[in-house]
């Protein structure tokens, strides 16, 4: 007896821990996948695959620390090794074209220092851009505490840019990560600055901090703060706006930062010039990477892409994971992992578009994998390009082509039915956002199909209530003959 009470209780636990057990390794140990309206793990046709690798045998006789960030232009692509302190640059064939250590003059001359005397060379780069506007390479010169601006065609020095001297505040000038908009004007990225990001004038004069990092509230302490005395407060633990860690720009010149600070609020942010977070995340769950209920651990974003048409690529260091989403915070695909296979990272760091490809670096490995779309992952790409430039028609077509390569993705569902709702087909609209599970939409179609409805049954509708009140009529008449 009491072995098979035993073994039901075993079974019953089993039962209960084994559909966790599958959800979390499904997204432990496999990728291509999203996450259905209730939070489902779904599997999906890969939307990128591997196509080719950088690393130390493509840079010979160029030692190889570390790649720490990259920054694709329209022609070059750039690569920051805190490590061995260099810029390394490959061209759009991704061969080796030039390295960047020693800072040389416009004649070619290495540049010596009047302070020490030394040759002036960089020191532990972590973050590299390049300026189309001004054809001039910015580089996060780290260890040196300072912004290193060369010429974007010879390499050649510029300037520097040093902690300004009307900058306020207790951030350290440490420049990790930056970028430069179409005006000259940077927006640097300082570890563990809890201030904000750093915008610099073009002139090297600071301007402001911007984009508050809202941290968590927690109750229990907001509790015994609201009781305890001005003494015991002072004595409490204070509350620091989290920071971030990396930055990008699109193509409207607006900044998107990400923090991997637990105790932030969110952790992908898209700032507008007063610095306010307007990031649309109207997919089913706010962009936060995995969920943690089915991963137990959050996902942590070391980097985030922009393209020219709203998709954008976060980074996750946690899992090795990319996930890729819209411009309406629809996660649109997950791949890649940590691992030793070719294309799976240890430390991933950094990572960019290259056109339409992926470029994924990874500090442990000191390499680079480059992705490209399958043909699942480019027709969903087109869709969200043509419904971002406003094609709706193209858009709705693409979606259409994404469905024939994945049945069970549900932005294409809500893009076909959204591009139904502007073409006034409202029942069928109506037939697409609900098998995309798109409440919004299908609402928005029903309310116009049901007004439809009732501007051509509207005679109908009239005879109805003309009838009933009639007959209401007739019988009042009628019990008021009978009673009086």
């Amino acid at each position: 007896m009491m072995k098979t009470l035993r073994a039901a209780g075993i079974a019953a636990v089993l039962c209960l821990i084994w559909p966790l057990a599958s959800a979390h390794a499904a997204t432990t140990f496999e990728s291509n996948y999203t996450y259905d309206a209730w939070g489902n793990v779904k599997r999906s046709p890969p939307a990128f695959e591997l196509v080719d690798t950088l690393d130390s045998r493509d840079m010979e006789p160029i030692k190889v620390g570390s790649f720490d960030d990259v920054f694709v232009s329209e022609d070059r692509i750039f690569v920051a090794d805190a490590t061995e302190s260099r810029i390394s640059v490959f061209d759009a064939q991704l061969r080796f074209a030039a390295s960047i250590k020693l800072i040389r003059d416009g004649a070619g001359k290495i540049m010596v220092s009047e302070a020490t005397g030394k040759q002036l060379m960089l020191t532990n780069p972590e973050g590299v851009f390049y300026s189309e506007a001004s054809e001039e390479l910015y580089i996060a010169d780290t260890g040196a505490e300072r912004i290193v601006v060369l010429d974007g065609m010879t390499y050649a020095f510029k300037r520097t840019i040093e902690r300004p001297e009307n900058m306020v505040g207790a951030t350290l000038f440490k420049p990790s990560k930056l970028v430069v908009d179409k005006n000259g004007k940077i927006s640097v990225v300082v570890q563990g600055s809890y201030e904000g990001i750093i915008e610099i004038q073009p002139d090297g004069s600071f301007s402001r901090y911007f984009g508050l990092n809202k941290p968590r509230v927690d109750l229990a302490d907001f509790f015994w703060k609201s009781l305890a005395s001005s003494q015991q407060k002072e004595k409490m633990k204070k509350l620091f706006a989290p920071s971030f860690n990396n930055i990008s720009i699109d193509a409207e010149g607006l900044i998107y930062a990400t923090t991997f600070d637990p105790s932030a609020q969110n952790k992908v942010f898209r700032f507008n010039s007063k610095g306010e977070n307007i990031l649309v995340q109207n997919g089913y769950f706010p962009v936060m990477g995995d969920l943690t209920r089915v991963t137990g651990q959050e996902s942590q974003f070391v980097d985030i892409a922009v393209s020219d048409y709203g998709v954008y690529a976060l980074l996750d260091k946690t899992m090795g994971r990319v996930f890729l989403y819209n411009f309406e915070g629809d996660i649109m695909n997950v791949f890649n992992s940590i691992g030793n296979l070719k294309g799976n990272v240890k430390e991933p760091t950094s990572i960019a578009w290259f056109g339409d490809r992926l470029i994924l670096l990874d500090r442990q490995f000191g390499s680079a994998s480059v992705f490209q779309p399958t043909e699942f992952g480019a027709a969903a790409l087109e869709a969200e390009k043509q419904y971002f430039n406003g094609n709706w028609k193209a858009a709705g077509g693409a979606y259409l082509d994404t469905l024939e390569r994945n049945a069970n993705y549900d932005i294409a569902y809500t893009g076909v039915g959204r591009n139904l709702l502007m073409q006034d087909e409202f029942d069928e609209a109506m037939y697409y956002t609900k098998l995309g599970n798109s409440r919004g939409y299908y609402s928005q179609a029903f309310a116009e199909y049901r007004n439809l409805f009732i501007q051509h049954h509207f005679l109908w509708f009239v005879l109805v209530f003309v009838a009933f009140a009639v007959l209401l009529f007739y019988s009042e008449y009628r019990y008021n003959r009978k009673t009086g």
